[in-house]
């Protein structure tokens, strides 16, 4: 028998107040191992879970849905370049919406410590999945089977908690009854005050296909905690990651009695999109967007009465201005570029440099000698297929692989650039057909902004020769400011010129990293400490997360009346 709602409250409370106190003290926390080391979980675990995603390829999707019309379903595996052959359901969004807002009525009523009880005992249920969804993030995203496991599992449900947490922080502080008393001239008034949380309407989840999970659980477990059921749109070359976390959430609030139509999922194909169907409609309030920044810029200037939470794309920048070891910065910058073959949204593409060089404690360094060193750094773990696998992975899509080679192109056509490292594909050891790039680098002088004044999706760096390092800095927060950045590197000796540089980063909304190097990725973002995008550039308008993620997503309802007076009150 399912335990009861009040139980299951009280069986999560110890990790919701966790997680509240780990977002105000910014500490590292997480209920989570990510890493898929056998001695972190169950017996057999990684086995079962590999067997239960080959379990889900060439069958419909085991998913019940309102009115299905038909199913869909065209995945590759980007390591085996072969169809999945996986068909959803496919529902008429017009059902889906009616579903949804039937769903809410009920859910809205609930308190909202059982709502944030429900996703974390999905969360928890999904963590138990994780090696079932690290197999199904690789072969349609790409990732590693570790990135997958850990940035797409454990770091990703984290996100999703601490959404949580901010949310239970933000309906906190709303008061549900108060007495208020004041005089007005000779009378005395009383006044009973009542509170209530309204969510907004239903919340659209778009999700990107290099990340689903990483954004997704974000939003919906802010949409869901504050009362707002989600329909989820994956998208369409990367939809079994959100099928079965639409899956297990279904299954989740039926056992305890929930409609599960408080969680649905959209389904369409790249030549039939179904997005803005459900945009327009005015029963959806929330939108969440991760994705490109043409689409995403869009949705921006078009999409108005409604709550927009979007995360697109920038142009994140390196600023080498001086270090005391050029190696071992030469290897955290080709580390934060090559993983994931630089599909992530924090993947650094320009790295400046001064022309005349920078000091390290092994003395001058040239920029010809620094561009050396950077390409060294990448052939490291290109030129080993064991390493490059673990690191790298796939090319996802096709395009990205022929955007690098047109880069390539345009470069070696451009009298101020100069090719010093082609991209080509690695080996991968487990799975020959694999698509794999290494990064392309090119070094290039002043005045080729043209190569570089925009963010190109895929394995490419671009080694700058700026006049100084306060050129540099201004270049690169110019163009987020233009252009948007999610993530930006500075290494420096020089404290004065790291103090006077902050106030450009600031004021550009971009996140620093300073003199990162060693076992943390540089490009590494911890929930629930490092606050992901700014909202104060075009790479997107939301942080993940804050309390402006969450508060929207509800309002406050009040009515008041005369207070009772205690003696009638006690007479009664």
């Amino acid at each position: 028998m399912t335990e009861s709602l009040e139980a299951l409250t009280a069986r999560h409370a110890p990790t919701h107040e966790a997680a509240i106190q780990a977002v105000n003290s910014r500490k590292n926390w997480s209920p989570f191992r990510d890493s898929p080391s056998a001695k972190f979980h169950p017996s057999g675990a990684p086995e079962l879970g590999k067997a239960a995603f080959e379990a889900l390829l060439g069958r419909p999707f085991d998913l019940e849905q309102p009115e299905i019309t038909g199913r869909s379903g065209k995945e590759v595996s980007p390591f085996t370049r072969k169809p999945l052959n996986i068909e959803y359901p496919v529902s008429d969004p017009a059902a889906l919406i009616r579903a949804a807002q039937e769903a809410m009525e009920d859910w809205r009523k609930l308190a909202y410590e059982t709502r944030v009880a429900l996703c974390l005992e999905i969360a928890q249920r999904l963590y138990a999945r994780n090696f079932e969804m690290a197999h199904s993030v690789m072969h349609v995203a790409g990732q590693s089977y570790t990135q997958a496991f850990s940035g797409s599992g454990p770091n990703a449900l984290d996100r999703g908690i601490e959404a949580l947490a901010y949310a239970a922080k933000a309906m906190r502080d709303v008061l549900p009854a108060v007495r208020w008393d004041r005089t007005f001239g000779k009378e005395d008034v009383s006044l009973d005050k009542r509170y209530t949380i309204v969510p907004r309407g239903i919340g659209l989840v778009i999700c990107c296909a290099s990340f689903p999970t990483w954004n997704a659980y974000p939003a919906m477990f802010a949409s869901l905690a504050t009362g707002n059921p989600v329909i989820v749109k994956p998208h369409p070359i990367a939809i079994l990651p959100m099928a079965i976390v639409v899956q297990e959430c279904r299954k989740t609030l039926s056992e305890y009695g929930c409609d599960p139509n408080l969680v649905t999922i959209a389904i369409d194909t790249l030549d039939a999109p179904v997005a803005q169907r459900f945009i327009d409609d005015p029963a959806v309030q929330i939108i969440d967007f991760t994705g490109s920044p043409r689409y995403g810029g869009h949705l921006e200037r078009t999409v108005t009465g409604k709550l927009l939470f979007t995360e697109t794309a920038g142009i994140n920048s390196v600023v080498l201005e001086s270090c005391v070891d050029l190696d071992a910065t030469a290897m955290a910058i080709a580390r934060a570029t090559c993983l994931f073959s630089a599909q992530m949204c924090t993947s650094p593409q320009n790295v400046y440099v001064p022309a005349g060089g920078i000091d390290t404690a092994d003395g001058h360094k040239s920029f010809e000698e620094v561009a050396s060193a950077l390409v060294a750094a990448i052939d490291n773990i290109a030129d080993n297929p064991s390493v490059a696998a673990g690191i790298m992975g796939a090319v996802q899509a096709g395009p990205s692989c022929d955007l690098v080679r047109r880069i390539e192109e345009r470069a070696a056509q451009n009298p101020g650039a100069k090719i010093l490292r082609r991209p080509a594909p690695y080996p991968h050891p487990d799975y020959p057909d694999a698509r794999t790039m290494t990064p392309l680098v090119v070094a290039l002088t002043a005045g080729n902004a043209a190569l570089y004044a925009e963010e190109h999706f895929g394995p490419v760096m671009f080694v700058i020769a700026a006049p100084d390092g306060d050129a540099a800095v201004a270049e690169a927060t110019t163009l987020a400011r233009q252009h948007g950045a999610i993530s930006s590197y500075l290494y420096s000796t020089d404290e004065a010129f790291i103090d006077r540089s902050l106030g450009a980063y600031e004021t550009s909304g971009m996140n620093l990293s300073i003199n990162l190097h060693g076992a943390m990725w540089a490009n590494f973002a911890a929930a629930y400490s490092d606050y992901h995008v700014t909202g104060l550039n075009p790479a997107g308008n939301a942080c993940l997360a804050d309390l402006a993620f969450v508060a929207g997503r509800f309002r406050i309802v009040q009515h008041r009346r005369p207070a009772v007076k205690e003696a009638q009150s006690n007479a009664e």
